[in-house]
């Protein structure tokens, strides 16, 4: 190999590996300006950006406890983004992870409760397994109006996140409620019931594994079974993939249930994790967040694990931060959000072309 050879090859390793850290640079870029123009706003509410900024990084990740309130956080934000990403990567535009997480958790709550006996290590595994299944039936329920009444996705997902939400507070308010209680919610569940924990001494359960487990399988499956090749040839071409036979009736039901199945396993892990009961309005955020985290992902399992790490960290620090040093509210609302549509819009950039 001659030395412009050998010039030309790592010039071109080079360029590769330039443009796999692209979106990673510009997340990073997002962040900085999100941070900077937040920290403008923190100093106009009278406080000082520095100290908020470090309640934020402390809150987030200043001892055990705090990370593990963030991982517990994560993991249905993990596992909702993915079933998302799927879709989204297959042009099914599915908006109805709230609702969807609101159906597995009041179904794995019904498990719970009603097997109060059952053994440690068997309980919280059907209840997940049925809050899945729950998740998969919503799921499901939207594809099949979308399929034989032809209304589209986004609408009805969007309109069955509300189904779903009213559908718990009414189950609450009834055969789930706890008697006597000031506030919709169900009964404690049995201890059975209640996920291990995965760090003693702490409140870290063994949710966020499944939740790394579920992102690494879909990321298997979108890119190396013959599934995820029609998913992927659905969504860039419709019309490819009917001329090589993928049915678009049956991919779209199947990734429907796929995400729908992710959904409801996260809304049970976060009632058999970190609640230990229903509660009203306990999906609220989830649902909505998860979109942009697929987004900021790239539609990509794996770039799903970062993103959601990342705001559940966010999150978790900006409460703390709300606390320590007394940033409003709502303020804490603007600085999540305006790091969602920094990260957004950099990695939304598209590439410089290349000169020939």
């Amino acid at each position: 190999m001659t030395s412009t050879e050998t010039l030309d090859t790592t010039f071109t390793r080079v360029l590769s590996a330039a443009a796999a850290a692209r979106p990673f640079v510009l997340a990073l870029a997002g962040v900085g300006l999100a941070l900077a123009l937040s920290g403008l706003l923190v100093l106009g509410s009278g406080k000082s950006p520095l100290v908020a900024y470090g309640s934020l990084a402390s809150g987030a990740l200043g001892s055990r406890d705090r990370i593990a309130v963030a991982l517990n956080k994560a993991t249905p934000y993990l596992l909702t983004a993915t079933g998302v990403a799927l879709c989204f990567r297959a042009q099914v535009i599915n908006i109805g992870g709230e609702g969807q997480i609101a159906v597995g958790g009041m179904a794995a709550t019904w498990v719970a409760l009603a097997l109060p006996a059952a053994p440690a290590g068997v309980l919280p595994i059907v209840a997940a397994l049925v809050g899945a299944l729950a998740g998969a039936a919503w799921a499901a329920l939207a594809a099949l109006v979308r399929l034989t009444r032809n209304v589209h996705e986004v609408l009805v997902t969007l309109l069955m996140n509300f189904i779903g939400v009213l559908l718990v507070s009414e189950m609450l308010h009834g055969e789930l409620g706890e008697p006597g209680a000031g506030f919709p919610q169900s009964p404690l569940l049995a201890r059975a019931a209640w996920l291990p924990r995965l760090v003693r001494g702490t409140d870290l359960h063994v949710g966020i594994l499944v939740a790394v487990a579920a992102v690494v399988a879909a990321h298997l499956l979108l890119w190396r079974t013959p599934f995820g090749f029609r998913l992927r040839l659905r969504g860039a071409s419709a019309h490819a993939a009917i001329y090589a036979g993928v049915s678009m009736k049956r991919s779209l039901l199947s990734v429907m249930l796929v995400a729908g199945g992710l959904a409801g396993l996260a809304g049970a892990l976060d009632v058999l994790g970190v609640h230990y009961r229903l509660i009203e309005g306990f999906s609220s955020g989830f649902g909505f967040t998860a979109v942009s985290i697929a987004l900021i992902g790239g539609l990509n399992p794996l770039g799903v694990l970062p993103a959601g790490l990342f705001f559940a960290f966010l999150e978790t620090g900006a409460l703390a931060m709300q606390r320590a040093v007394g940033v409003p509210s709502p303020l804490v609302l603007v600085i999540q959000g305006l790091t969602m549509v920094f990260v957004l819009a950099a990695v939304a950039l598209p590439a410089p072309a290349r000169r020939a």
